[in-house]
């Protein structure tokens, strides 16, 4: 079986290159400062290092494209420092797998998703409406939300920055909601799950609202909502289906094929601008993925 040395796994990111030895180097980005509010350029300090020499059935790749995620920001929390900054080349499947194994959606039934004009949440509701149910959207602009709408096919999308989520929820979801995909957490989350039907579902992917906030935001509780309508409310990892990726990447290639499934990409360039793209992305600049071009 052959394996990839991670030239470049994003902020882990290493570009390799040869030097005049014939050896191979990289530059990778390391975590000096825990973070406080957003990421900065001075958290970082880029290193370089030789890489290690292949072994027997191993192979070396340069990575022309890194992916930017938000939950890199979340994650290096406990970290001990210094330490390299997490990441990866390629774009997860995890929209597949949050919606078949947890929220598990019946044609006629509502999805709501948040975080909806993002890489998961739009693929998401691409998903529901080829699933034969009604997908809801909340997005940060009215671009995003007319994107979500014209271009995907949502029944409805809603800025969630100058709209009453109350009352976009009645218009959008006169039935409640069945099925919700979380993306951002906060007030946003409490209210819709307060609008759910009984027995609804709920796959927690992401808390993206609150990632730079230095101080937890209070929120409505949650527990009347999940114990009165008996919802099931579950967080999940895409690894944990890290054995059937196979199956998420032949059936979003097939919808691909079809015209079933649309993508946006926000193309950030060069290696040295790792830091800019994730302040972006954790400021809602993309609709989309968004990714790094590294040179």
């Amino acid at each position: 079986m052959l394996k990839q040395l991670s030239t470049s796994a994003f902020f882990c990111a290493k570009r390799a290159y040869s030097n005049v030895t014939g050896k191979i180097n990289a530059r990778k980005y390391v975590l000096t400062k825990y973070f406080q509010g957003e990421p900065k350029q001075s958290d970082f300090k880029i290193v370089e290092e030789e890489l290690p020499e292949l072994k027997d059935g191993e192979i070396l790749t340069e990575a022309e494209y890194l992916s930017v995620d938000p939950y890199m920001r979340a994650y290096m929390i406990g970290y001990k420092l210094p330490t390299d900054m997490i990441g990866g080349q390629v774009a997860n499947n995890t929209a597949y797998f949050g919606v078949k194994e947890i929220l598990y959606p019946k044609a006629g039934e509502t999805i709501a998703i948040t975080g909806a004009a993002g890489a998961v949440g739009s693929h998401v509701g691409q998903i529901g409406k080829i699933l034969g149910c009604r997908v809801i959207g909340f997005a940060g602009t009215d671009e995003k939300c007319e994107y979500l709408q014209k271009e995907l096919g949502f029944d409805h999308a809603f800025n969630y920055k100058t709209a009453n989520i109350k009352t976009a929820l009645r218009e959008g979801a006169p039935n409640r909601i069945d099925c919700y995909f979380d993306n951002v957490g906060g007030e946003i989350s409490s209210t819709i799950m307060g609008h759910m039907n009984k027995y609804g579902r709920v796959a927690v992917c992401g808390s993206i609202s609150s990632y730079n906030d230095t101080t937890l935001p209070k929120v409505t509780i949650l527990q009347p909502s999940i114990v009165f309508k008996e919802l099931k409310v579950e967080g999940f990892l895409v690894n944990r289906w890290l054995d059937r990726w196979d199956e998420g990447i032949k059936a979003n290639m097939n919808w691909l094929q079809e015209g079933k499934i649309k993508y946006e990409e926000k193309v950030y360039s060069g290696f040295d601008n790792m830091v800019e793209a994730l302040v972006g992305i954790l400021r809602g600049e993309n609709t989309g993925k968004a990714v790094v071009k590294v040179k």
